[in-house]
């Protein structure tokens, strides 16, 4: 395939976009867009956060294969946790290198910085509204807080251009923050005009590039958590020994989630004691299932030796993280991911040349992506 004979292609990533969000909100672009294309209510691989989705999306495979399960790790060796922001830890090539490699330009348009330090080396343009240079807020203002739904606005406002005048960037990836969804449901008013809002700016983008194709799809959704169980305190209280604990949805932005997820990786003392510690955890109030560091990676398909001994499963109102007491409940505003209850997602694919994504290939978001990547490489 010739250089020339390559679409451009905008793929949104709509962070924290659960199926209930597309169901529910005024879009009537995006919901065009899936009736005459290739629509799939899908699933997120487990767990449902930000960096395990995203690098599942971009590398177009499971996290057994790209080895990113969690947006923070336990190091062993300061025993302490850590933020997942070294590119190193990416065992594949992304989208973007391929393209590269094959002299495609491609852009990266994302809230977080903690992206493009991860895969900002592979994409020609990379801005990131979090830390913008100083030349990208001469040209396009300075982007609106992490903690607002305009920095989305922005970030498509830059996509937009980038549309009218580098025709040459033949990849856009837009990933937007998930801030709105923690804060608001679907039916709230808040949420209704951050996704209307939204829709106009896709409908924008498809008027300036009639050319284009869209790939539409989430790293997770969103649901309402009434309780965060801190498993280290509640294990400790009950003469069960933990090495650490660790909630693989924490990140840097807390004000999102508190550092709390529906899932949690334990690490133990000694390893005669899996049974014994796993009895105890499966009769909290809260959890709804424990699974062993083997049992996980082969049910989930995640790299066994990047999550941990124990992987404990909340069920869909309950969260775990550090709260120096057992148990806490949380206000009713509370809204957050990481278990199994937050999977179901939007797969959305528009503007597409020739046949349509078969449906039984496309279950899982990311497989999407491997499917655009068959078509251009």
């Amino acid at each position: 395939m010739k250089l020339k004979d390559i679409r451009r292609t905008i793929v949104c990533m709509y962070d924290g976009f659960g199926i209930d969000y597309f169901e529910k909100s005024d879009i009537p672009t995006m919901k065009k867009m899936a009736a005459e294309g290739f629509f799939k209510k899908g699933k997120a691989v487990f767990p449902t956060l930000t960096n395990a989705n995203n690098f599942s999306i971009i590398c177009a495979c499971w996290p057994e294969t790209h080895g990113v399960t969690t947006n923070c790790y336990y190091d062993e060796k300061t025993n302490s946790m850590k933020f997942f922001e070294d590119h190193g830890f990416v065992m594949v090539p992304t989208i973007f290198r391929l393209l590269r490699e094959r002299g495609i330009k491609s852009a990266l348009l994302t809230c977080k910085e903690k992206t493009l330090k991860l895969v900002g080396d592979d994409v020609h343009i990379g801005i990131a509204a979090e830390s913008p240079s100083q030349e990208i807020i001469s040209r396009y203002g300075k982007p609106p807080s992490m903690y607002t739904d305009e920095v989305n606005y922005w970030l498509w406002d830059v996509a937009i251009d980038l549309l009218k005048t580098k025709p040459e960037i033949k990849l856009i990836y837009i990933h937007t923050t998930d801030y709105p969804m923690h804060k608001w449901s679907p039916e709230q008013p808040q949420s209704m005009k951050h996704m209307s809002n939204l829709d106009l700016k896709l409908l924008e983008a498809h008027a300036t590039a009639h050319d284009a194709q869209f790939f539409i799809t989430a790293d997770h959704g969103m649901n309402p958590k009434t309780q965060c169980i801190d498993l280290l305190q509640t294990c400790k209280e009950n003469d069960f020994e933990i090495k650490y604990c660790i909630s693989p949805v924490a990140d840097r932005l807390i004000e999102h989630h508190r550092g709390f997820g529906g899932v949690a990786y334990l690490y133990l003392k000694r390893s005669d004691e899996i049974e014994r510690i796993t009895q105890f955890l499966l009769s909290i109030n809260g959890v709804d299932d424990v699974l062993n560091r083997k049992e996980a990676s082969e049910r989930f398909r995640l790299m066994p030796d990047r999550i941990g001994d124990l992987i404990v499963l909340g069920d869909k109102d309950t969260v775990f993280g550090e709260t120096r007491t057992q148990r806490i409940h949380l206000p009713p505003d509370y809204r957050n991911h990481g278990s199994l209850y937050e999977q179901d997602v939007p797969i959305i694919a528009y503007g597409f040349d020739g046949n349509s994504p078969d449906e039984k290939d496309i279950q899982f978001n990311f497989e999407l992506i491997r499917w655009l990547i068959g078509t251009i490489l």
